[in-house]
């Protein structure tokens, strides 16, 4: 059996020396095709081949442009400015990515809006291997009254999470993992695979962006994520990306910026 959910790691962690493992992603963009939106948001959650914890990254992102609906991920247009924009972090990115599973709810379209902003600044993606939380739920969380993130996590018992912040779904998202693949009808073969396969996938390379034209250091702006709402916003349709006209379910997260050099919530 797998071990039990730990409690979560510090942020912005140091890339693991022996890469391997999960990468849990989550985006929150500015609409919902990744063609013509952008990401606003992004967080990983770093899992080793055990599922042990190793480390978290999050923060918002310039959009360069206007950041949507914000009736959904509650992000206003004041809360990214100052913000980086994706190509600063993107190297950042890639060396938590390599080598590893991504892993999301629903994540083919996760990583359809990462594949377009890697495609963006002339970065192609390798042919990562997916597991998708939702169809491991699917198969092995009958009990579901649904399978959109905040119906599965309620099913697994997981308590609430702050839902549709990044980092809030990325955690969510892990501690579903680890249910699904602790459950005694998920195969082995269901999650040995795609770590073999990821092991092999040739990644790219970025020099680190270390500081903008003016000399300033590139800023990370992380929203607090450690107190989520008392019912958690359930997700829409399970085959579309999460964004519906529904009101916003927590303040605003202008007030929770941090300092330059924030890294996300080590709560």
């Amino acid at each position: 059996m797998l071990p039990g959910r730990p409690p979560a790691a510090p942020a912005d962690p140091p890339v693991p020396a022996a890469r391997g493992g999960f990468a849990v992603v989550d985006v929150e963009a500015t609409g919902r095709s990744p063609w013509r939106h952008r990401v606003v948001e992004v967080a990983v959650v770093l899992l080793d081949e055990r599922l042990r914890p190793q480390g978290e990254f999050s923060t918002l992102l310039d959009p360069l442009g206007p950041v949507g609906p914000t009736h959904v991920h509650r992000i206003e247009q004041e809360d990214v400015e100052g913000a980086p924009r994706f190509r600063e972090i993107a190297p950042r990115l890639l060396e938590l990515l390599a080598g590893r599973v991504l892993v999301g709810h629903h994540v083919t379209c996760d990583h359809a809006f990462l594949d377009r902003e890697f495609a963006r600044i002339g970065v192609p993606l390798p042919p990562v291997p997916l597991l998708c939380t939702m169809r491991l739920a699917r198969a092995h969380l009958p009990q579901a009254r649904g399978f959109g993130l905040a119906a599965c996590v309620e099913a697994a018992g997981l308590g609430g999470f702050a839902a549709h912040t990044a980092l809030g779904d990325a955690r969510a998202t892990a501690g579903l993992l680890r249910h699904c693949l602790d459950a005694p009808s998920c195969p082995p073969g269901d999650w040995t695979g795609p770590l073999r396969e990821a092991a092999r996938v040739p990644w790219p390379r970025l020099g680190r962006a270390r500081s903008r034209p003016s000399g300033e250091q590139v800023p990370l702006v992380a929203r607090d994520v450690t107190r989520p709402p008392a019912v958690p916003a359930p997700r829409d349709l399970p085959d579309r990306p999460a964004y519906g006209s529904r009101p916003p379910v927590a303040p605003p997260p202008a007030t929770a910026r941090k300092a330059a050099g924030a890294m996300g919530s080590t709560a």
